[in-house]
C-alpha cells in the first residue's frame, strides 16, 4: 500500500510494525485472561486448551518490502535511503530505474530510464546498506520501467563495442549524418564506422526506438540480477501471461532461476483486458464473436455472456497461472485499501444520507463485522482499552478506574451468528 501522502515511508514501516505488534498484544492479553479466568474456575481443560492456543500464537508481524522508488537521488543518496528504510524494519527493498527528478508513476507516459551502469550503482547501495547494517540475506527487488520507457536523459558511457554502455546506446533512435551536416549542439555516436546523431527532444531527453521496450527489458533484468538483485519487477502496461512470460523465458536463458515479482495493479482495467484478450483468442480461433463489441466489453450487458465469464475465470487464475507460466515468484497489489475505502465510503454516503439512513451503517458495515468475526467491530478493544485496564488493575488494584465495566459497549458485541 503506497502512503507517500501520508508520511515518509520510513515512518510508515515503523507506524506498520508499532500496529502488527499492538495486534500481537491484544490476541494475547485476551488469551491470557482467558486463562486466568479458567484457572479461576479450576477448569483444567479450558486451560489446557487456551495455553495451548498461547503457546502456538502466530504473530501477525510479517516482513516488509520497502520501496524507495528510483532512490531520490544518486547512489550516495539511495544509500542513506536504504539505511533508513532498513532501520526501520524493512528486510527487502524495492528500486526501479526510473531517473531520480524525472520519476513517474509505472502506469503514466513520461517515464525516463537511466543507463545500466547507473543502476548498478545503486543496487550496489542497497546491498552495502543492508551488510552495514548486519542483514546479510537483505533482498533487493530490481524494477524495470523499461516497457513504457521510451527516453533516457544520458549517454551511456562506452569504451568498447558490445559493452553494456554501448547495448544501451543502442536502443536510441538515430540518424546517420555526414560529418559536412553536423550542427552546432549535436551529440554525435560512432558505431561501425558510421556516425549517428541520437534524436534529441527539446527537453534534452533523448528517444528509444519503437518497439525496443521488450529487449530494454530483457537487458535490464539479467544485468541486474548479475549485478545483486533477488528478484526482478517488470512494469507492464496489461496483464498479458504471455507478454511476461515471452520476456522470462528470455532472460531464464542467461539466468536460469530468475524469479519475478510482478504487481496486479489497479491501474490495470482488469475486467477489459481479459475480456478483450478472450475476444480476440476466439477471434484467431475463427470462434463467432460478433454478439460482442470490442471497444464496449466494459458494458454490464456482457457479465453473464459466456465472454464475460470465461473472461472472469481467467482473471481469477491470473496468480496461478502466470505463476507457473512466466515465473512470477511474488504477486503484489498497490493501492488495494485505498480503493476499496474510497468505493466503501461512497456507498456508506450514499445510503446514510438517502432513503435508507442509519440503516446503511448496519447493514452494510457492522453487522457484517459482527457475523463475520472482524475483530475492529470492537474498536475500543483494537485500540488497546482492554490492555490498559489490566495495566491499570496491575498497578492500582481495587482504586483502578477502569474502562471496561459493565457499561462498556463493547459488551454487546458478540463472536457473530
Amino acid at each position: 500500500q503506497s502512503m507517500h501522502e501520508k508520511t515518509s515511508v520510513s515512518a510508515l514501516i515503523e507506524e506498520l510494525y508499532t500496529f502488527l505488534r499492538q495486534a500481537d498484544s491484544r490476541e494475547l492479553n485476551i488469551l491470557f485472561r482467558d486463562l486466568d479466568d479458567a484457572r479461576s474456575q479450576n477448569d483444567a481443560a479450558r486451560e489446557a486448551a487456551t495455553m495451548a492456543k498461547i503457546e502456538n500464537h502466530e504473530t501477525h508481524v510479517v516482513p516488509i518490502i520497502a520501496d524507495i522508488d528510483a532512490g531520490f537521488g544518486n547512489a550516495e543518496a539511495t544509500y542513506l535511503l536504504a539505511k533508513k528504510m532498513i532501520e526501520a524494519g524493512a528486510c527487502a527493498l524495492q528500486i526501479e530505474n526510473q531517473v531520480s527528478d524525472e520519476k513517474q508513476c509505472g502506469h503514466q507516459d513520461g517515464k525516463v530510464t537511466v543507463p545500466h551502469e547507473d543502476f548498478l550503482q545503486k543496487i550496489r547501495a542497497c546491498r552495502y546498506a543492508f551488510l552495514e547494517l548486519g542483514v546479510p540475506d537483505g533482498i533487493i527487488v530490481a524494477r524495470t520501467d523499461s516497457l513504457g520507457a521510451g527516453l533516457t536523459k544520458q549517454i551511456a558511457v562506452s569504451t568498447a563495442a558490445g559493452d553494456l554502455g554501448d547495448l544501451y546506446n543502442s536502443f536510441l533512435d538515430c540518424e546517420e549524418i555526414d560529418p559536412t551536416t553536423a550542427q552546432n549542439g549535436d551529440v554525435i555516436l560512432n558505431r561501425n564506422g558510421k556516425l549517428l546523431r541520437p534524436k534529441r527532444l527539446p527537453s534534452n531527453l533523448f528517444q528509444f526506438r519503437s518497439g525496443t521496450g521488450e529487449d530494454r527489458c530483457v537487458l535490464d533484468c539479467i544485468t541486474s540480477l548479475q549485478n545483486g538483485a533477488d528478484l526482478i519487477w517488470i512494469e507492464t502496461e496489461k496483464p498479458h501471461i504471455e507478454q511476461i512470460a515471452g520476456m522470462v523465458d528470455r532472460i531464464r536463458e542467461v539466468v536460469p532461476n530468475a524469479k519475478l515479482a510482478y504487481n496486479n495493479s489497479p491501474s490495470f482495467n482488469w475486467t477489459l483486458n481479459f475480456r478483450q484478450q478472450v475476444f480476440d483468442a476466439w477471434s484467431t480461433q475463427g470462434q463467432d464473436v460478433s454478439a460482442y463489441e470490442r471497444a464496449n466489453l466494459m458494458s454490464a450487458s456482457y457479465d453473464e455472456t459466456a465472454l464475460g465469464i470465461e473472461a472472469d475465470v481467467r482473471i481469477q487464475n491470473f496468480q496461478r497461472d502466470s505463476a507457473k507460466r512466466a515465473g512470477i515468484f511474488h504477486h503484489l497489489i498497490t493501492l488495494p485499501t485505498y480503493h476499496t475505502a474510497a468505493l466503501s465510503t461512497d456507498n456508506l454516503a450514499k445510503d446514510y444520507f438517502g432513503e435508507m439512513g442509519m440503516l446503511g451503517y448496519v447493514a452494510g458495515v457492522q453487522r457484517k463485522e459482527i457475523r463475520q468475526g472482524i475483530a475492529c467491530v470492537k474498536h475500543q478493544n483494537m485500540s488497546g482499552s482492554d490492555i490498559g485496564d489490566d495495566h491499570k488493575e496491575y498497578f492500582a488494584g481495587e482504586a483502578a478506574l477502569k474502562a471496561g465495566g459493565k457499561d462498556n459497549t463493547m459488551n454487546q458485541f458478540g463472536q457473530g451468528a
